[in-house]
């Protein structure tokens, strides 16, 4: 039985810091549940990436959707969807919303990057961010366009990404708290957490706050949990990153081997495979139905 949206907000709620992993398909969603996450961080750069392509708002809604739903009906975790820039203005988000909530996520997380948008770690990158009134309309219509209060809208702030300052990401996220979202997502590509830390003692506004430790990974639970105001922290690109690492160095294990005989017992056996699959059950089933 899959788990609601009601689920990862009473764990936000409850004061307790919800711990979402990144997933780009059902396998890796279905890993991230199997190590005990709380949720699934269904990635717009994972996805991306998985389709070797960069994250500048090349795969479309309708690819993610699709990939997230997948996940969805192979997971029970409550699954955050990182639906960039919402596919377009406050008209597109309120179909946005109502196809993620639709399909099973809990949560989505929108920035107020413009269109297209470019991927906020690159070096050098742009990141031209929307007017604070316009990106307040897209989160009303959020909030407007969900059929389950549980449903939660977090809201995505990007101005330290684009650097500028924390008074100006301050101003902002007070801005999308009184638009109605639910949390306030703050970034940073800073190589410490000192940047993070500061924006959020300084924080004093309704809604709790979520973190990317990706840049600065010194960042631990404890030390999140020890800010008092972070309530979800997200994993970002670690399921590809795991992924890329795995099959570089196999591979090029048995480039330098001539063969498989001295990886094999290094990775999973097909074994591993077939569980994750279930053969199991589609065995059990076949003896009881096939005639």
């Amino acid at each position: 039985m899959r788990k609601t949206s009601k689920n990862l907000r009473e764990i936000v709620s409850n004061g307790d810091l919800a711990r979402i992993m990144s997933a780009h398909n059902p396998l890796s969603a279905m890993l991230v549940e199997e190590a005990g996450f709380d949720g699934i961080w269904a990635s717009g750069f994972e996805l991306s990436a998985a389709l070797g392509l960069p994250d500048v708002s090349l795969v479309s809604m309708a690819e993610h959707l699709s990939t997230m739903r997948a996940m969805a009906e192979r997971t029970s975790l409550p699954i955050v969807a990182d639906v960039d820039t919402g596919y377009g203005n406050a008209i597109n988000i309120l179909h946005t919303i109502q196809q993620y909530e639709a399909a099973g996520a809990a949560a989505v997380v929108i920035e107020d990057k413009t269109f297209p948008k470019v991927t906020s770690l690159v070096a050098g990158g742009r990141q031209d961010l929307l007017r604070v009134e316009e990106f307040q309309g897209k989160l009303e219509a959020a909030v407007y366009a969900r059929r389950d209060p549980d449903f939660m809208i977090i809201a995505r702030n990007e101005a330290l990404i684009a650097g500028l300052g924390e008074a100006v990401a301050l101003e902002r996220a007070y801005a999308y708290a009184d638009a109605g979202a639910d949390m306030i997502l703050i970034h940073s590509k800073q190589q410490t957490p000192d940047e993070i830390e500061s924006f959020i003692n300084a924080w004093s506004g309704p809604v709790p706050i979520v973190i990317v430790p990706t840049a600065y990974p010194q960042m631990t639970e404890a030390r999140a949990i020890g800010l008092n105001k972070v309530k979800m922290l997200i994993y970002g690109n670690h399921a590809i990153r795991a992924a890329v690492t795995a099959m570089q160095t196999v591979f090029a294990q048995i480039i330098a081997d001539g063969g498989i005989h001295n990886v094999n017992e290094k990775i999973v056996p097909v074994s591993e495979i077939f569980r994750l699959q279930k053969m199991d059950e589609v065995k059990a089933n076949e003896a009881r139905f096939l005639r």
